[in-house]
């Protein structure tokens, strides 16, 4: 089947593009791979054309048709777009789809859709992690470099017309869609209903943050396996992952939305409400809910109400929804556990703030059961980490919380020195790839003639002087190959930097989560003392001191 990404960038150095399609990148970091000597290494197979541009020159004549348009100024513009259309693995084995001819049917398909825009076609045959399937690219200029006639799917003034920009509206997308499922039907590939919402959905975001998620819990247990221990998972898990999961699960044995609702809060401290239609959830580490449509058709009301009428009617649910979920770890049949007992703290729900507890007799006895589970799972953190006193943990609260302010003001610093360097680096290239423009511009006779042919190259030498020379007020420069090396060991803190800003984020909230419960449990304490008869009071208030002592 053949998907359609679109990417837009802000990014006004289309160089960066450019590089990206013709050189290796690592799949992790993004970063040029290189040889033994430094060097860039060209991808293995690629194919490459231009519209209404020279490929090589597409970044320079990108810049030009922008400042005859005197557009694309601002740091918030749009400067291109990106289309990605990646084709099914099987295309090439079984309907003998080639790199080239991928890239033959691109750039008609570019032709059609993009006229009258400064437009870059390659074809990759290499896939993300090196999956083989074949994908082409395809980058325009936002800005439109000849007029052209008006199509059906322009629904913006002027859209046509030369100078005005690109617009990737719901309307236009759809038309692509369309466009890419006509082309792989009539070409006899493999092809899906681009239309048609998906019954998991899964964004680019999410699946970057599940790889970077992966990367550091591997990185972790692999400190935790040359201790002697065993992690309790493996596995990264999304927020979005751990709630579709949840709902596989519990929409087996659901027969009604009650029911869901009830097993959603009691086996996995989630939230559901029906609103406007859609149901939205809960997780217990937000703030705001996540809508059905976010995680695919699969876990939408439509979907999971057939499931509960089959439920109630005592069938099978459908083969569509499985759960991959297994129990958490038992501290008591595996005391390793502990040490990572904090991920699975969970608020106590005050139940004289919760209107539906209050509502509902049968939602505030589940309430309490789960209060109860929090509290115990609470004690075993504070008797487990040593917790003597309240004292001690409000002040391993604070120094958690300082090591954390001083976490993010290290990445601050660590990012505002990148920022330097990235220009620096910038107009340190820009400098010594126009200086022999602007040489020969200066032993030029007829100077107004070379300027005017050579403008964009005498512009950005004359750019990249200027700043270099306010940044040098010495007048020595850095070589381009020691600020790239600085770039290199300045991106690795960065990255070491993040993680440990992350770790420290999360054992502040597992922090914040104790001593919220603590505190849950002195008052629930304090309480049900006051409540007591006279005679009984004495030996509770005792009892109660030795359970502060504990805390």
């Amino acid at each position: 089947m053949a998907i359609l990404k679109h990417i837009k960038s802000r990014n006004a150095n289309y160089s960066d593009a450019l590089d990206y399609l013709l050189y290796q990148h690592d799949e992790k970091s993004g970063k040029p791979v290189l040889d033994e000597y430094g060097n860039r290494l060209l991808r293995e197979e690629f194919y490459m054309d231009g519209l209404n541009c020279s490929p090589l020159s597409f970044d320079k004549e990108c810049r030009m048709i922008n400042k005859k348009f005197n557009k694309n100024k601002k740091k918030e513009d749009i400067k291109s777009h990106h289309y990605i259309i990646s084709f099914d693995p099987a295309d090439a084995t079984e309907c003998g789809l080639t790199g080239k001819r991928a890239q033959e049917l691109c750039l008609e398909f570019a032709r059609k859709i993009f006229p009258g825009y400064q437009t870059l076609v390659v074809t990759h045959t290499d896939g993300g992690n090196h999956s083989g399937n074949i994908h082409t690219h395809i980058v325009i200029n936002s800005v439109r470099k000849y007029a052209v006639e008006r199509q059906e799917y322009m629904d913006k003034p002027n859209e046509e017309k030369a100078g005005y920009k690109h617009r990737s509206t719901n309307r236009f997308l759809n038309h692509l869609k369309k466009e890419v499922m006509e082309m792989c039907e009539r070409e006899g590939l493999h092809q899906i209903d681009l239309l048609s919402p998906a019954p998991e959905k899964v964004t680019e975001a999410e699946f970057r943050a599940k790889a970077h998620g992966q990367k550091k819990l591997d990185q972790i247990n692999k400190k935790i396996a040359q201790e002697g221990l065993r992690p309790a998972t493996t596995t990264f898990q999304t927020q979005k992952d751990f709630l579709r999961d949840a709902i596989n699960e519990c929409s087996r044995s659901a027969g009604t939305f009650e029911e869901f609702q009830s097993l959603l809060l009691e086996n996995y401290n989630l939230s559901v409400i029906s609103q406007r239609g859609r149901y939205r959830y809960l997780h217990p580490d937000r703030d705001r809910r996540i809508t059905e449509k976010a995680l695919g058709t699969k876990y939408g009301r439509e979907h999971l109400e057939k499931i509960f009428i089959q439920n109630g009617k005592g069938l099978q649910t459908e083969k569509g929804i499985s759960a991959d979920h297994s129990p958490e770890t038992d501290y008591h049949k595996d005391p390793t556990a502990i040490f990572y007992y904090g991920t699975k703290l969970r608020l106590v729900v005050n139940l004289q703030t919760n209107v539906k507890a209050m509502q509902s007799e049968a939602y505030a006895r589940k309430v309490k059961i789960t209060n109860l589970q929090q509290m115990a799972n609470t004690l075993i953190y504070i008797q487990e980490h040593g917790y003597d006193t309240r004292e001690n943990l409000t002040g391993a609260t604070s120094e958690a919380h300082k090591k954390l302010d001083d976490a993010q003001k290290r990445l601050s610093d660590l990012n505002a020195e990148m920022k330097t360097l990235n220009a620096q680096i910038h107009y340190t290239g820009q400098y010594f790839a126009s200086k022999a423009a602007y040489a020969e511009f200066l032993k030029s006779k007829r100077k107004k003639k070379y300027r005017s042919e050579h403008a964009s190259e005498i512009t950005a030498y004359e750019e990249s002087r200027d700043w270099l020379k306010d940044f040098y007020p010495g007048g020595k420069m850095l070589s381009l190959k020691s600020l790239k090396f600085r770039k290199k060991e300045l991106q690795e803190m960065i990255s070491s930097q993040e993680l440990t800003l992350q770790d420290l984020k999360d054992y502040c909230k597992e922090l914040d989560t104790v001593s919220y419960n603590t505190d849950a449990i002195l008052t629930r304490r304090a309480m049900e003392t006051e409540q007591l008869p006279e005679h009984l009071t004495t030996h509770h208030k005792s009892q109660k001191e030795r359970n502060e002592e504990i805390l």
